[in-house]
């Protein structure tokens, strides 16, 4: 997909913001943090469904909305409430308003980096053959988004942002956090790609020139969070877990983008984008 020079400054525009709050970050504490992270989330929601919009029209971007934000304070409420499918948590005041005893930005949360993991799924499947390119990407896009939450939680937790009741068992480093939340970010993940591609319509089964905006902002999230949790918070174990995680999608993503920039100055000696790629 294409975009307009408005749309595309747009987008750019609200990256360089959130690349400039999440640098940051680890220079504030305490309350300023806490509100540097709402307006993180804010800025990433904003980015992606505006993308979405821009790029892809209202029915795509609807759909984006209904599957990841309001799916995703579904499965919220359902967690805080029975402690399925995440484990038992509860969140603090720390975050802004909460309905059903979840903040309201943990939602925008889900779909800032749902969007960009699932294009960036679609952009390494692009060439695969029909037999397995949907279930390779939906896949993908799953362990995309899921992944990032070996950054997320360990960091939010450490944030005192929410605490878990019963933290066993937990992968290895990383204490206070159940590996049932991780699983449970898997079967949400899952739900959440395979419904976006049928309610979305056909528009975002492609990718193309648009789209560089959210190839940066996941892999920025990939090598920033790897950065940060290794030397600035103090998280090295979830600097590895991470890193092992994303880099299942981040990696090919790099590799896939350095190719055809390879390719396109190799044939045409111009720094012109790529065509679209059909999926």
């Amino acid at each position: 997909m294409t975009a307009r020079a408005p749309a595309r400054g747009y987008a750019w525009t609200l990256l360089a913001l959130l690349v400039l709050a999440q640098i940051c970050y680890p220079l504030t504490g305490g309350v300023t943090r806490a509100r540097l992270t709402v307006a993180t989330v804010v800025l990433g929601y904003l980015l992606s469904v505006g993308h979405a919009l821009a790029t892809r029209g209202p029915r795509a971007a609807a759909a984006l909305v209904a599957v990841a934000t309001g799916g995703g304070f579904a499965i919220e409420a359902l967690g805080v409430a029975t402690g399925f499918p995440f484990g038992s948590y509860d969140y603090s005041g720390q975050l802004g308003p909460k309905l059903a005893g979840v903040p309201l930005i943990i939602p925008l949360a889900w779909t800032w980096m749902a969007w960009p993991a699932w294009l960036a799924a679609t952009r390494i499947t692009g060439g695969s053959s029909g037999r397995w390119r949907w279930p390779g990407r939906i896949v993908l896009a799953t362990v995309g988004l899921a992944t990032w939450d070996l950054f997320l939680d360990p960091q939010m937790v450490a944030e005192g942002h929410w605490v878990w009741r019963d933290a066993t068992p937990a992968l290895p480093g990383l204490p206070g956090i159940p590996v049932s939340n991780y699983l449970g970010w898997l079967l949400f993940a899952v739900l959440m790609m395979t419904a976006l591609r049928p309610l979305a319509g056909s528009t975002v089964a492609t990718t193309g020139t648009g789209d560089h905006p959210m190839y940066a902002l996941y892999l920025w999230t990939y090598g920033s969070s790897v950065l940060a949790h290794a030397v600035f918070l103090d998280l090295p174990a979830s600097a590895v877990w991470g890193a092992a995680g994303m880099a299942v999608v981040a990696v090919p993503l790099a590799v896939a983008l350095l190719r055809a920039r390879r390719t396109r100055d190799r044939d045409t000696g111009s720094p012109r984008s790529p065509v679209d790629v059909a999926a």
